[in-house]
């Protein structure tokens, strides 16, 4: 028995604010919503995937932005999507370098770390 793959990475968002979710999550990152199960749907949140790319985020009452814990997500032009992401508004910060990659973090609407890499070209 063992651990396969990982199926999503599920984030916590305050309530009431899935348009907040789509325009960063859909609009400025990319990845479509998905439509959640109907038995889950009356909880709020929404859900994004892209193939094997699935980003859950769910309604939590009491809500705390996750600061240290995060998704790293690669991407492909990271120079233009900071571009994209400083246009609407979000502070990119950078982190010491990791051999292999160009990565910055950003907060989502929420608070919630994302850190976002490229892979660097051989």
């Amino acid at each position: 028995m063992r651990v396969r793959r990982l199926d999503h990475v599920l984030l916590a968002m305050p309530p009431g604010r899935e348009a907040d979710a789509r325009e960063f999550y859909q609009d400025i990152l990319g990845i479509p919503e998905a439509q959640k199960p109907a038995e889950l749907a009356e909880r709020g949140g929404c859900w994004f995937e892209d193939g094997e790319l699935k980003v859950h985020l769910g309604v939590e009452k009491n809500f705390a932005p996750a600061r240290k814990a995060h998704p790293a997500f690669i991407v492909d032009d990271l120079a233009g999507l900071s571009s994209v992401l400083t246009a609407a508004g979000y502070a990119i910060a950078h982190d010491k370098p990791l051999e292999g990659y160009d990565r910055i973090f950003v907060d989502d609407p929420f608070g919630n770390r994302i850190e976002l890499m490229e892979i660097k070209p051989s």
